[in-house]
């Protein structure tokens, strides 16, 4: 009945001319073919389509059939007669109007959603690329509207992240970037062999160079390597990278142009688009390119030799500070890769002061103290503080010292400081061991600096368990420089500024001991009363510190925090009361200098 009905309609048809055809007769057409195919219909079909006399009808109509034929491939994978459903859809992308069957097959690619999306994109690929290569006029305008909406589509699929999730690749993207290169790979030969270089040639060029930034930016900026070591052919991402970075040189744009033009206010685009989203989206692209080339080592052989590990490293800075920004481990670890990358080339204590004058200089070391402080993975923490204490290392003493001064004003963090003022004493001892004199960590400069060390921020009321780690470490300096520095040589300046430091640091923090350690001991006091009160009872109660409620917890755990807390201050005060005695110890040996003298 269906053949019968959709042979009907072709028989009315074709009497008429194709600028007769109405709209009724489409949706007829459409129908009736719907249902020859829902019912099996496939030979009678195929012999329909195949006709030279509905030649006219079948370019006209027949991108109709499409829909249905591509949804019966994706519902039917186990259909024994898939080879001849693949046969009509050849047909129809060869005889149909590639107009029409551009847009239709771009509308198929945008329905479907999770793992639907990459069966569906590598079903059609193919047959897109065949209708483009039809279309010759507004080409360029066709590649870019179709790499735009496989873009859109591929974007809502999530990246794997470990080798894994590559292998199973359970939802296609690792198959989908392997055929979207070779779907691409005709239109960039395109613009290659255009000697000319007319206007449509340059608007393909533009749009493919879209094409490569957007996949520089999705998958590429998040998206997990294998070890440079390893075979390329291994990682389809590492593999989809390096024919990105291809197409750029191809095109005419070959990476190192990009990126060293990247940021200038010259501008190397000729395009508006690119000039109004620079900021907002290149910004990543750049970064992810900049990743690929010196860290996966990507064609990193086009690179001029006579670059100078510091023009790298000032060259990168800014996208190591654009990956530090996000909050992706798998993005902001690349910044830390490609910040080692670039350090590791240099000799220590050789980037002079005069770089962190450059934001990124600052900015850089201030996102490592977030990946520290904030970042859930302990790998990733562990390598940002050794990327931190690498880029001190490289500073020349002006630099450590700013980089100090710095850091000890915005980390807000007491852990972070205390790791800034062990480097101070690192930097104060090898100052004290040099014959000739440091000006940076000792005397005045230092004295300056160890103003922002020795000080507790709310004086006695500081809370001195949250700056447990601060206060140990301002205590450790303070002791190695009484012990280290005598008052006669005062070359740090410190016994200059004793009375100072004593009224500051050491006076508040006896206070601060006193009231913090009567607090937690009323409050195990309190605890231990309640627990003899009800000693069978394992209900949850909650204590109050510092004017914060410890979280609910068994009375066992509330005391064990609390004892845990006083260990603490103890370990403070003993270390606190070896330093004064330390000063008296070295003021009274001085005082008894002076009285021989005289």
């Amino acid at each position: 009945m269906a053949v019968e009905e959709l042979q009907s309609i072709i028989k009315r048809c074709q009497v008429l001319k194709e600028q007769d055809f109405k709209e009724e007769d489409f949706s007829l057409f459409q129908l009736a073919g719907q249902k020859c195919i829902d019912d099996g219909h496939i030979d009678q079909l195929l012999e329909i389509i195949q006709d030279e006399k509905n030649k006219v009808i079948i370019k006209n109509m027949g991108w109709n059939l499409v829909g249905p034929v591509v949804q019966h491939l994706l519902c039917n994978k186990e259909d024994n007669r898939r080879k001849d459903y693949f046969l009509m859809l050849d047909l129809l992308v060869k005889l149909c109007n590639p107009k029409e069957l551009l847009l239709g097959l771009l509308e198929l690619i945008e329905e479907p959603s999770g793992k639907q999306i990459f069966e569906i994109i590598l079903l059609l690929l193919q047959p897109l690329q065949t209708v483009i290569q039809k279309l010759h006029n507004n080409k360029a305008y066709s590649v870019g509207l179709t790499l735009s909406t496989l873009w859109s589509q591929l974007s809502l699929l999530p990246v794997p992240y470990s080798k894994e999730q590559i292998q199973t690749d359970d939802y296609g993207l690792c198959q989908c970037c392997t055929a979207l290169i070779e779907f691409t790979k005709p239109f960039v030969e395109e613009v290659v062999s255009d000697k000319e270089n007319s206007a449509e040639n340059e608007k393909l060029k533009d749009e493919l160079l879209k094409f490569c930034f957007k996949s520089l930016k999705y998958p590429l900026l998040t998206a997990q390597f294998s070890e440079q070591s390893e075979e390329t052919e291994n990682d389809p991402l590492k593999s989809f990278a390096s024919e990105i970075i291809g197409f750029l040189s191809a095109i005419g744009h070959p990476f190192p142009k990009m990126i060293f033009n990247h940021g200038r206010k010259k501008k190397i685009w000729n395009y508006l688009e690119f000039e109004e989203e620079e900021d907002k989206q290149l910004s990543d692209s750049m970064a992810s390119l900049a990743y690929l080339v010196f860290v996966q080592g990507i064609s990193i052989n086009q690179l001029p030799m006579v670059l100078s590990p510091l023009f790298l490293l000032q060259f990168n800075m800014t996208h190591i500070e654009v990956f530090l920004q996000r909050t992706e481990e798998s993005v902001s670890s690349k910044g830390l890769d490609l910040l080692e990358n670039g350090l590791l080339r240099l000799e220590d204590n050789s980037l002079l002061h005069q770089y962190l004058e450059i934001k990124s200089f600052l900015t850089v070391p201030q996102g490592l103290v977030r990946v520290m402080t904030l970042c859930p993975i302990e790998t990733l923490r562990k390598k940002g503080l050794a990327m931190l204490q690498l880029f001190i290392n490289k500073l020349d003493s002006q630099g450590k010292y700013t980089l100090f001064r710095c850091l000890l004003n915005t980390s807000n963090h007491s852990g972070v400081e205390a790791f800034i003022i062990q480097n101070i004493k690192n930097q104060v001892d090898m100052s004290l061991k040099r014959t000739d004199n440091n000006k940076w960590f000792t005397g005045p400069q230092l004295i300056s600096l160890l103003d922002l060390v020795l000080f507790l921020p709310e004086g006695a009321e500081t809370d001195l368990l949250q700056n447990s780690d601060r206060i140990m470490a301002s205590l450790n300096l303070l002791r190695y420089l009484v012990i280290k520095d005598n008052e006669n040589d005062n070359q740090t300046g410190l016994w200059t500024e004793l009375g100072k430091i004593e009224n500051n640091f050491l006076k508040p923090l006896h206070t601060g001991l006193n009231m913090s350690k009567a607090h937690y001991e009323a409050e195990i006091k309190n605890s231990q009363e309640n627990n003899q009160e009800i000693p069978k009872s394992k209900d949850l109660c909650s204590v109050t510190v510092g004017g914060e409620e410890i979280p609910n917890m068994p009375p066992e755990m509330q005391l064990k925090v609390l004892h845990s807390a006083l260990f603490t201050f103890d370990l403070i005060e003993s270390v606190l009361a070896r330093v004064e005695e330390l000063i008296e110890i070295k003021t009274k040996s001085t005082s008894e200098e002076h009285t021989g003298i005289k």
